[in-house]
C-alpha cells in the first residue's frame, strides 16, 4: 500500500498479518471481543476487592493489584483497535498510532517484569526476613515501588520512540495485527549496529536483570523453606506458587515477540498469526485465574462474594 495522505497529511500503514480476514472475520471479532470482556471483567473484579477489602491491604495484595491493572491497559491498547480491523474493509493505522501502541506495548510489557521482580522481593522479605517485613516494606517503599515499575521502562523507551517519528519510511506494509518489533522493518536506513545495541540494552534492564532477580530471590526462599518446617513451606508454597506461574507464563509468551520479531526469523503467516493471539489472549486472562484460584485471601473473598448474592451489590456501589 502507497503512503496516503488527507488534510491532516497523515501517513499510513498496512496490517498485513490477519489470516482469511474476509472468511473468518465474524468469528475473530466474536471471540477477540469475549475475551476481551472476560479480561476486563475478571481482571477490574480483582482489582476492585482488594481496593475495598482492607484485608488485602498488604504489599502482596497491591503489587497484584498493580499487576491486574496492568493487564486490562495492555488489554486495552490492543483490542479496540484489533476488533475494528476485523470488521473494516482495510487493515490500516496511522504512523503516529502506530508508534504509540508500539510504545505502550513494550513500557507495559517491562512494567509486568518489574512488578513481579517487587513481588519477589515482598516474598523474600515476608519469609526470609520476617521480623523486618512492617520495617522495610511500609507504604512508602510500596508506592516508590509502583511508580518505578511503570516509569522506568517507560523512560528507557523514550529515546525509540523520538528516533522512530523522526525516521523515514519506504515500506508501509506491517506484517503483524498490531504494532510491535516489527515496525522497524519499514524504515529506509536502520543503523542495524546501533539497534541492535539499542535492544539488547533495552532487554537486559527490563527483561534480564529482574529475572535475573526474581531467580535470586526464590533460590534465597527455597533454601530457606527447605531449612525450615513443614508450616513455613505451605506457606511459602501458597503464596510463592502463583508468581512463578505467572512469570513463566508471560516469560514464554514473551519470547515469541523477541525470537520472531527481534531477530527477524521466518514463520508462515499462519503460525504467525495464531502466536500473536496467544501473546494479547493467554496472559491477561491467565492473571486472574491464578491470583483469583491459588491465593487463599483472594478466593476466600471471591466465594463469600458471589455464594452470598452481593456481587450485583458490588457493581452498584463501586462502579456507580
Amino acid at each position: 500500500m502507497e503512503q496516503m495522505h488527507d488534510e491532516f497529511n497523515l501517513t499510513y500503514i498496512t496490517l498485513a498479518g490477519h489470516v482469511q480476514l474476509e472468511k473468518y472475520k465474524l468469528l475473530y471479532f466474536a471471540v477477540m471481543l469475549t475475551a476481551y470482556i472476560l479480561i476486563l471483567c475478571s481482571n477490574s473484579t480483582i482489582f476492585c476487592l482488594i481496593w475495598t477489602e482492607k484485608s488485602l491491604h498488604e504489599p502482596m495484595y497491591i503489587f497484584i493489584a498493580g499487576l491486574l491493572f496492568n493487564s486490562v491497559m495492555f488489554s486495552t491498547n490492543i483490542y479496540p483497535k484489533l476488533l475494528i480491523d476485523f470488521l473494516s474493509e482495510k487493515q490500516i493505522t496511522t504512523h503516529s498510532f502506530c508508534s504509540f501502541q508500539g510504545f505502550i506495548y513494550y513500557s507495559l510489557t517491562g512494567s509486568e517484569f518489574f512488578l513481579l521482580a517487587a513481588m519477589s522481593y515482598d516474598r523474600y522479605v515476608s519469609i526470609c526476613k520476617p521480623l523486618q517485613y512492617h520495617t522495610i516494606m511500609r507504604k512508602t517503599t510500596v508506592k516508590i515501588l509502583l511508580v518505578l515499575t511503570w516509569l522506568l521502562p517507560a523512560c528507557q523507551l523514550m529515546p525509540s520512540a523520538v528516533i522512530i517519528n523522526t525516521s523515514q519510511i519506504c515500506n508501509f506494509t506491517l506484517n503483524g495485527i498490531f504494532c510491535n518489533n516489527a515496525i522497524s522493518k519499514l524504515y529506509c536506513a536502520t543503523p542495524r549496529t546501533s539497534y541492535i545495541i539499542y535492544g539488547m540494552f533495552i532487554l537486559i534492564n527490563t527483561v534480564f536483570l529482574p529475572l535475573l532477580f526474581i531467580l535470586f530471590t526464590y533460590s534465597k526462599i527455597f533454601i530457606i523453606c527447605y531449612r525450615s518446617c513443614r508450616e513455613v513451606r505451605k506457606k511459602a508454597a501458597q503464596t510463592c506458587l502463583p508468581h512463578l506461574l505467572v512469570l513463566i507464563s508471560f516469560t514464554c509468551l514473551c519470547s515469541y515477540d523477541i525470537i520472531i520479531a527481534r531477530l527477524e526469523i521466518n514463520l508462515p503467516q499462519t503460525a504467525r498469526f495464531i502466536l500473536t493471539l496467544q501473546v494479547i489472549l493467554y496472559h491477561p486472562l491467565f492473571n486472574p485465574i491464578v491470583y483469583g484460584l491459588k491465593m487463599k485471601e483472594i478466593s476466600q473473598h471471591l466465594r463469600r462474594l458471589f455464594c452470598q448474592g452481593k456481587f450485583k451489590l458490588f457493581i452498584r456501589t463501586h462502579v456507580s
